[in-house]
């Protein structure tokens, strides 16, 4: 099957925070001693677009990009001057949609008064705030920098420089947390009317430091409690979820993670950003990440020892990979996606699809891939079974 090239994103990832919370797997640094080199970062972002640009040809350049998204770590340490010259040099180098999607992750206790009107004024129309919680104690078991107090202030600061595409990221399951608790935060992510709400439950990933000492986290009931009564919740004050941890007002779905779900392409720069590209004239989709660590990004700017690793996705993998992304969209995808945007015959996962829906995990309809709600629950034994 050929290979369609789908819409193109751009994610960058800005590697240090204040400090390193807990339960935090990313790619993210807290900054001792020394404030980082902001500046000469920004400087090695462009140097590194220019090389991507260069080594994917025609792949990647003269592309439209449709969003932008700044990841972190915590992209509001850098000044809005810094992040106007990044944006610059983007558009020096690649066309922007109409309209492009631009986000920036901040954080409440980092965003001094009055950086809101630079960010804007430097072209980023969508802020998302990590709020995880309004309740200060759960904060403080989070090693959050700010306060709930902190964090509507932050909130209100923006939408008073007219910022009118912010999301709300939010924690369920949190250490003791109860069920009354869980929705109360809820209620005070609604009541600041953000377009968006991104609410995920507390998970001890691997090599974190909750992982190391785990604390009192509700079981899987309890946990599976605050979705059910949270997602009502959400539902009841206008917010309707398209994604398993998604929640957006009528047309303020984030553009840059549908690209994601629906596995469109991504140019990934920064250190430990990774992206994922359409080859159409190779026949490929590729994967590429760069090195990790922010120092060993930033001593040879564009060089290739910035990379850390790139490939094709084999064959085998295509289906899982895909997978992985689309079924966690509600409404799902259309069937005919899946060969444009890995170039393989919907034959080759026939098995895997008469498996799922004979378990009802999926719906029986031929022109789209869509979990049922049974299937939405157990998504992740749904997903495995695409695994060759």
């Amino acid at each position: 099957m050929p290979l369609i090239a789908p819409p193109l994103s751009l994610y960058v990832h800005m590697p240090w925070c204040v400090k390193k919370c807990p339960y935090c797997d990313f790619n993210s640094h807290g900054v001792k001693g020394e404030p980082p080199p902001y500046a000469e970062y920004v400087e090695a972002l462009l140097a590194d677009l220019d090389a991507d640009l260069r080594d994917f040809g025609s792949a990647a350049h003269g592309r439209l990009v449709h969003s932008i998204f700044f990841g972190g770590g915590t992209p509001s340490l850098f000044a809005p001057e810094l992040i106007d010259r990044f944006l610059d040099g983007v558009r020096e180098r690649l066309p922007l949609a109409d309209g492009a999607e631009i986000t920036l992750e901040t954080n409440p206790g980092t965003v001094e008064h009055g950086r809101f009107d630079g960010y804007l004024a430097a072209g980023v129309n969508r802020l998302s705030f990590g709020i995880q919680s309004f309740d200060d104690d759960k904060l403080r078991r989070l090693g959050r920098i700010h306060s709930a107090s902190e964090a509507e202030a932050a909130v209100k600061s923006a939408q008073d420089a007219g910022y009118a595409n912010i999301n709300l990221d939010l924690m369920y399951a949190l250490p003791q947390q109860t069920l009354e608790g869980a929705q109360a935060d809820v209620a005070r992510a609604v009541a600041l009317g953000p377009t968006h709400v991104s609410h995920y439950q507390l998970t001890l990933e691997p090599n974190t430091a909750f992982a190391a000492n785990p604390p009192p986290l509700p079981d899987d009931d309890h946990a599976w409690a605050m979705q059910e009564a949270c997602e009502h919740q959400l539902a009841e004050a206008g917010y309707r979820q398209y994604e398993i941890s998604a929640y957006a007002r009528p047309d303020r779905r984030c553009a840059h993670n549908l690209n994601y779900w629906r596995f469109g392409d991504y140019l990934g720069i920064g250190a430990g950003a990774h992206g994922k590209l359409t080859d159409v004239a190779a026949g490929q989709v590729r994967r590429r990440w760069k090195t990790r660590h922010p120092k060993a990004y930033l001593a040879a700017p564009g060089a290739p020892g910035r990379i850390g690793g790139d490939g094709p996705v084999a064959a085998d993998e295509l289906p899982f990979e895909y997978m992985l992304n689309a079924l966690r969209l509600v409404d799902g995808v259309p069937m005919a996606d899946f060969a444009e945007r890995t170039g393989l015959p919907a034959e080759r996962i026939a098995a895997a699809l008469a498996t799922t829906r004979g378990r009802g995990w999926l719906d029986d309809d031929p022109a789209r891939l869509h979990t049922t709600p049974l299937g939405q629950r157990f998504l992740n034994d749904v997903i495995a079974t695409f695994l060759d």
